[in-house]
């Protein structure tokens, strides 16, 4: 017999007994519905978990810090060019960058403001993705400029008289981070100490102010996100590192170490290194070497990992309760294939008595039960698809409520396929005992059945 022969007649015995097909078809639907839209909940939470990770800071990136100790100290370790050599040679490390933070005073009129400012290399910031709104990220230009987050100007606050700031007016001030002239005063200890006497009883004089130069400013996010680099003012590391060892000269810069009797290092040290890594596999391994060198280093690689694995549990649970699901529908589809060998026991013996082969009648009884899997796994894919639209519109309404963002139910492509699979298998051994007994019937005995 052909198998077209054998696609025609499974089919057409199915819809002759309709009622029954359509309640065992369902039992299908309802199982295969059930997995789909628990693992799609789980998918969609570890989906938005790992979304908001991200938003924390890349996955593939490990922070390096000196050692926690005494920062005077001539032992410490630290953060040099030297070191950036010796990472930027080790296995699977793909780029290392360095970063040089310090705070300044920034002043506008009678408005004043603190600048958290950190110095990367352009490559850096490139790498960062920071939207720009105006202007554009420093690096090109031959004197220090500042690329100011779209948060500082919420820092400014009016310092000569009672106008106060952003937080307690409510408003932002009248300032123009691109056209308005912005100066900065890097020794702050200096300006709160000027006009105080000396040890000698002279005046201590105010320190330079110095008119830094806008290139950009980050966008506004929408009112749903946020900006994790909106509080930071953005340089080039270069350029920075220029202009501190000018401003202090013979003096300690602030947050740089000194030497026991209280002197500058000739050399600048970095506050981090930012060292990117070619895949997630290989960061909590390389932390490890680098703390085994003696350095801090933190990620986010070994957090992620454990939320993974209890997302991986989650998942196995909520795909567990829908498979209860599918077996009770597997044990109607056998219930239906029973039935069906039973009212046609003479139509079987007949096939037989006429040479029909028993491999035949097998995957006869076989593709029945294909079918109903196949049926019943494509409507309950698109029942599945109609109820994650329905808890995804839900969840958005809660999220705008709660102001959170992301979906809870996720069904990737394989998902889809590999449910109408799983729906056809579980429905082909379902209906496997119930053909084998149709293959070992007695053509004879089958014959007298009334």
């Amino acid at each position: 017999m052909k198998f077209l022969d054998l696609l025609r007649m499974s089919s057409s015995n199915l819809w002759k007994r309709k009622v029954r097909t359509v309640l065992t078809v369902l039992g299908v639907v309802i199982g295969v519905a059930s997995i789909v839209v628990m693992v799609s909940l789980g998918l969609g939470l570890s989906r938005s978990l790992m979304a908001q990770y991200e938003s924390y800071g890349s996955l593939t990136q490990v922070t390096v810090y000196e050692p926690w100790g005494d920062s005077s100290s001539e032992e410490v370790k630290r953060l040099d060019q030297k070191l950036i050599n010796e990472i930027s040679a080790m296995e699977h490390v793909e780029s290392v960058y360095p970063m040089l933070q310090t705070n300044a005073l920034a002043k506008y009129g009678s408005y004043e403001a603190y600048l958290q400012i950190q110095g990367l290399p352009k490559e850096a910031l490139a790498d960062m993705n920071i939207e720009v709104g105006e202007g554009r990220l420093p690096g090109d230009d031959e004197k220090l400029t500042f690329f100011y987050g779209n948060e500082v100007l919420q820092n400014f606050y009016n310092a000569k008289g009672n106008g106060g700031g952003f937080y307690e007016t409510g408003a932002l001030p009248d300032i123009d981070l691109m056209k308005d002239p912005i100066f900065v005063i890097f020794d702050t200890d200096a300006y709160y100490g000027s006009g105080t006497p000396d040890e000698n009883g002279q005046t201590k004089p105010p320190p330079k102010k110095y008119l830094i130069e806008t290139c950009g400013v980050e966008a506004k996010p929408a009112e749903d996100q946020w900006s994790r680099y909106g509080w930071y003012t953005f340089c080039d590391i270069d350029q920075l590192m220029q202009e501190l060892k000018k401003i202090f000269k013979n003096k300690v810069i602030p947050g740089q170490p000194q030497t026991k009797t209280g002197k500058p290092y000739k050399e600048i040290f970095y506050n981090q290194l930012q060292v990117n890594v070619d895949s997630m596999d290989n960061v909590v391994a390389l932390q490890k070497s680098l703390q085994e060198l003696g350095y801090e280093a933190n990620s986010q690689a070994e957090w992620v990992e454990s939320e993974q694995k209890t997302m991986g549990y989650i998942q196995a649970v909520l795909g567990g309760i829908g498979a209860v699901s599918l077996f009770v529908a597997a044990i109607g589809i056998t219930n239906t294939m029973m039935m069906s060998i039973y009212e046609r026991t003479k139509e079987i013996g007949v096939m037989k008595v006429l040479g029909c082969d028993l491999r035949n009648i097998r995957s006869l009884f076989l593709m029945e039960a294909g079918f109903i899997g196949f049926i019943g796994g494509v409507i309950g894919l698109i029942l599945s698809f109609i109820l994650s639209v329905i808890i995804n519109k839900v969840a958005a309404n809660a999220n705008e409520y709660m102001g959170t963002t992301g979906g809870i139910s996720y069904i990737p492509i394989w998902l889809v396929f590999l449910s109408l699979v799983f729906a056809v298998m579980v429905g082909m051994v379902a209906g496997f005992f119930p053909a084998r007994r149709a293959m070992r019937l007695s053509p004879l005995a089958a014959i007298r059945n009334e």
